[in-house]
């Protein structure tokens, strides 16, 4: 929770440099375009450096029109679409739940979840495309702030609703921790079973350390100081994790099949995310 002075945020520790090349270099599985650029070359993972190039593009708009760069107002961040309860569900402002996942707090916020957005997003664009890696962010960020707001619709008087304050990428970029651990289970990849083991090992190191951190700032000496939205990242990183099993059978029946299954879950949970906000709506 936190107070018109408090926003909550979506705070990932940086992770390690992924090495994506085991992936990179590995037989095409979803992947639309040429292996052979550079990982700092936008060409070699056009959908991560989209989203990136987003996010940056947000902050910079922002603090262009006056909004600090260390340390945005509440009133700040809700113009330019941070996430609130109040004004989802008062206001029917649903766009939020999109918008929030583009929205910082800071520049220390954004560059930490922008470094790990990169390197997770470059371990795994080449097992979901371009497109993919995409709709993974998209879906599981939503799945994150929707969670955030029924974490706050249960626990939070209703007159206090319109001070809660969500903003950032994390949730997202734990939604594409989950999904990339399951699929970094999948044996029949044709990739060695000891790299594919040692990558999904330092993802779900990542997402572990990540957990516990947010869960710590629960604790009164460390809440004080800041506050982490340990809803959005749990409802991310379970959104991840659940779109994952559906894709896994189809991972190498070749590249259409496999787009073609991606399209079906995708859809699927966009269906389940709709039904979640009207429950969370209608929740007494």
């Amino acid at each position: 929770m936190s107070s018109p002075q408090q926003p909550e945020f979506d705070y990932v520790q940086p992770v390690e440099a992924a090495d994506s090349a085991t992936l990179k270099h590995a037989p095409d599985i979803a992947q639309t375009h040429g292996p052979d650029y550079s990982e700092w070359d936008p060409r070699s993972a056009p959908g991560t450096y989209l989203l990136l190039a987003i996010n940056i593009a947000v902050f910079l708009w922002m603090t262009l029109h006056g909004v600090s760069w260390k340390d945005p107002t509440r009133d700040q961040l809700l113009h330019y679409g941070a996430n609130s309860a109040g004004l989802v569900l008062n206001q029917a402002e649903w766009w939020r739940l999109l918008s929030a996942t583009f929205v910082h707090i800071g520049i220390i916020h954004i560059a930490t979840n922008m470094w790990c957005l990169w390197n997770l997003g470059l371990l795994g664009e080449p097992l979901l495309g371009p497109w993919g890696i995409v709709a993974v962010y998209v879906l599981t960020g939503v799945a994150g702030n929707l969670l955030s707001i029924g974490w706050d619709v249960a626990t939070v008087p209703a007159q206090y609703l319109d001070q809660m304050v969500g903003a950032g990428a994390s949730g997202a970029v734990f939604g594409i921790a989950g999904i990339l651990i399951v699929l970094l289970s999948n044996r029949k990849l044709p990739i060695p079973w000891v790299e594919l083991k040692r990558l999904r090992t330092s993802v779900m190191r990542f997402a572990l350390i990540n957990l516990v951190i947010g869960a710590s700032t629960i604790l009164p000496m460390l809440g004080s100081y800041v506050r982490i939205d340990n809803s959005a990242h749990i409802g991310g990183f379970v959104c991840g994790l659940a779109l994952g099993p559906g894709l896994v059978p189809r991972m190498t029946a070749g590249r259409a099949k496999y787009l073609a299954r991606q399209r079906w879950v995708f859809a699927g949970a966009a269906f389940v995310l709709a039904l979640a906000g009207y429950w969370v709506a209608n929740f007494k």
